[in-house]
């Protein structure tokens, strides 16, 4: 069972996410324009990106890169790419300071990409919070990449939508610079063949849209992208991974090799066994849910069998076909209502030869890896250890050879 402290921690988070969504569905906000951009909550714990290596071996960046939505995207480098630890060493050269990789590409280490999705049931969170920062350096460093957290709008301001608008963005603005840096590189290798001096340095414009991303350009394989998506995150995840499918070679060189989708937050209709016993689970209780549930789906009848709630319900111009997406890793909490649907999916999964493994942690509830306040648990370690034994097993250059 989960401790008494998680209980009254329990209680006070629902407490005041429950006087949240009221606030906001009693406060009236303007819809009428497409382009909200991303907005955050005054009550969030923020952490600066810090473009050097000192603290924890990974530096960060922040990004904005598109201007009529202000999506933002914070890269996670870990000192492994570096192959000379001379590299590291911080200084204020270029547009943001600390690291800045060779033009040439020497001593630079090509990295797997990892896109990461934060949770907060739509209306909080984002790629600066403590608990997604945390997280995030954990993940780059368990899984030896590159990790790019992505700052998609939030609920109400920017219902659906807009959130998987804005994962689809963060993946083609990714095959974007990576076809930019092999342009890049064409030309650099021109000039140096014909006996020309290069001095200056590319660097990222203001919002990052039309020029080379340097830590992008050095350090990532475009080959080995995988999608994670934390609760709400997992649902931007999952449909991003539908999206990547069928675009195919549209979003070349980025090729998606897998997906971690961690406790997704799916509902439906028609309740599951969790849904009825655990309705008033730890955190994240179901009334407290479907609030956010209507601050997110459009301004109709609430349909929680819609295609953004519910994974397994075919669409009226998209039929449920399952047998393309990529490999998934779906992790539940026992203690979670959202866990049956997540199974069930998982599931179905299967059942079309999709690999899909699920990890079921025992006295776990929604939120166990990610939350601030229990990411130094043994059970948040150990989920964090097994994702990254099996995201290792679909990035490695050698192929498969990680058993599971």
């Amino acid at each position: 069972m989960p401790s008494l402290i998680l209980k009254v921690y329990s209680l006070l988070f629902k407490y005041n996410l429950k006087r949240q969504l009221q606030t906001l569905i009693q406060s009236p906000v303007s819809v009428s324009d497409p382009f909200n951009g991303v907005v955050s909550r005054a009550d969030e714990s923020i952490v600066t990106c810090n473009p050097t290596f000192s603290n924890d071996g990974v530096a960060t960046k922040d990004l904005h890169i598109d201007p009529l939505t202000c999506l933002s995207l914070r890269i996670f480098l870990p000192q492994s790419a570096l192959i000379s630890s001379t590299n590291s060493v911080s200084g204020t050269e270029g547009a943001y300071g600390g690291y800045q990789p060779d033009i040439n590409g020497k001593g630079c280490e090509k990295l797997p990409v990892i896109l990461q999705f934060h949770g907060g049931a739509w209306v909080t969170g984002g790629i600066d919070t403590a608990s997604n920062d945390v997280f995030c350096r954990k993940l780059a460093k368990y899984c030896d990449a590159i990790v790019i957290a992505v700052g998609y709008r939030l609920a109400p301001e920017s219902r659906f939508p807009a959130a998987f608008e804005d994962g689809v963005m963060a993946i083609k603005w990714l095959a974007k610079q990576a076809n930019l840096a092999e342009c890049s590189r064409s030309s650099l290798d021109k000039r140096i063949a014909n006996g020309e001096k290069y001095r200056g340095r590319q660097i990222v414009d203001g919002f990052g849209a039309s020029m080379v991303e340097p830590w992008l350009a050095a350090h990532l394989d475009p080959s080995r992208c995988v999608l994670l998506g934390v609760s709400c995150g997992a649902n931007i995840a999952n449909y991003v991974a539908r999206y990547a499918v069928e675009a195919g070679k549209l979003l070349d060189p980025i090729t998606v090799v897998a997906q971690v989708l961690i406790y997704p937050f799916f509902i439906g209709n028609i309740p599951t066994h969790s849904e009825l016993k655990l309705a008033n689970s730890y955190l994240y209780d179901k009334a407290t849910c479907i609030l956010a549930w209507k601050l997110f789906l459009p301004e109709t009848d609430l349909d929680l069998d819609h295609l953004a709630a519910n994974p397994l319900i075919s669409g009226k111009e998209t039929p449920l076909n399952l047998k393309h997406m990529p490999p998934t890793l779906t992790v539940v909490a026992q203690y979670d209502w959202m866990r049956d649907r997540a199974i069930a999916y998982s599931e179905e999964l299967r059942r079309v030869n999709v690999d899909a493994p699920l990890l079921d942690y025992k006295d776990a509830v929604h939120d166990f890896a990610t939350l601030n306040v229990l990411q130094k648990m043994p059970k948040a370690q150990a989920c964090l250890e097994d994702i990254s034994i099996w995201v290792k097993k679909h990035i490695s250059l050698r192929g498969n050879e990680l058993s599971y």
